[in-house]
């Protein structure tokens, strides 16, 4: 089946405007009298050539230059000289096109182009500023305007995205299953290690609090994020006594750097739930936060398999990818690979602050 062509918006608009444009220019020759409609073909083609081509010509420069990246102060800085620049130019390329116009229409025409130029130069600079000053400030709002959606939609399924992670972490939490076998050992510790029953309610209770009531939090200290993760591993202990086991290391100066919430949690979980859980014999967790390469780096390693094709381990890392790329606007990483040795590793790289 061919495929259908079709015109962007830009090149609509382009078309559009700038025939618009040079139609109105041609009638008001027209009702000005002794219209020459060959002249007024000619005078319509040049002008929309040389405005769309002087108006592209800047479009391009403004995309390699990423103008339609900045904030408005920084791009008053630019439009105003390129007004300046575009008027200029459209100057120097009307009054050529009008020179060679009547040179060729008018056999009695025998002025120099330098003299004609000088008569007509100001006018037609005046002019060209005003349109082209038109065509910057309605480029770039529209650019402005086309930002400020796409960051609101970013930030919206951004919101989504970490309120799922969320509600999947308050799952986790509830789940009938954690919280029976949770119970169960509290219950069993109460006679045997009243101590350790208190400190499994407690840790039961934090974790529980910290579901519940954390709101729209998108971002947590490191550290804190490390105590979730503590308090959650130290209650599965309860659970899988030695088959559990972990070790957490993290650089000192790291403490304080904000993270996405939950994201090194869901990994740990994704560790127990298909890791530890699914082995006789258990196994390690290891969880690393150092900084590397000017980036800092989160790794979680565990036994156990690696299965993403399952939708129990491959719905929380995918929404876990997305909420990086979105938060970090492409400038996080992760990575998760199972094939060396039964050793699965997932790798979190957020740019250094």
């Amino acid at each position: 089946m061919e495929k259908k062509t079709t015109i962007s918006l830009y090149w609509k608009c382009q078309l559009t405007g700038w025939s618009v444009a040079a139609l109105y220019w041609e009638y008001n020759g027209f009702i000005s009298g002794n219209f020459n409609w060959v002249l007024g073909v000619l005078q319509f083609i040049t002008d929309m050539l040389i405005c769309i081509l002087l108006t592209h010509l800047y479009r391009n420069f403004a995309l390699k230059h990423n103008f339609q990246n900045l904030n408005l102060g920084q791009l008053l800085k630019r439009i105003i000289p390129a007004a300046i620049v575009l008027g200029i130019a459209y100057t120097l390329a009307t009054t050529l096109k009008l020179y060679l116009l009547r040179v060729c229409f008018f056999t009695s025409f025998s002025e120099s182009y330098l003299r004609f130029f000088k008569e007509s130069s100001q006018v037609i600079f005046i002019g060209g500023i005003r349109l082209m000053s038109i065509w910057l400030l309605a480029y770039h709002m529209y650019q402005y305007a086309q930002r400020e959606i796409r960051t609101n939609r970013e930030n919206a399924r951004l919101a989504i995205i970490t309120r799922d992670a969320q509600l999947n972490n308050l799952s986790a939490q509830l789940n009938p299953h954690f919280l029976f076998n949770s119970l169960n050992n509290i219950k069993a510790l109460v006679i045997e290690n009243p101590k350790s029953a208190r400190r499994a309610i407690d840790l039961l209770s934090d974790i529980l609090r910290t579901s519940l009531y954390a709101g729209d939090i998108m971002q947590v200290s490191l550290q804190d994020e490390i105590n979730l993760i503590k308090d959650y591993l130290e209650l599965e202990k309860l659970r899988f006594e030695e088959r559990l086991q972990y070790t957490i290391q993290i650089a000192d100066d790291l403490e304080s750097a904000r993270i996405p919430r939950l994201s090194i949690q869901t990994l740990v979980e994704n560790a127990v739930k298909h890791g530890v859980a699914k082995i006789k014999n258990g196994g390690l967790i290891t969880v690393k936060i150092e900084r590397s390469a000017g980036s800092i780096q989160i790794s979680v390693q565990n036994q156990g398999r690696l299965d993403l094709h399952k939708d129990e381990n491959g719905v929380g890392l995918k929404n876990l990818n997305e909420r990086l790329q979105l938060q970090y606007k492409g400038s996080a990483g992760f990575t998760i690979s199972g094939e060396l040795h039964d050793i699965v590793l997932a790798i979190i790289t957020l740019p250094s602050v």
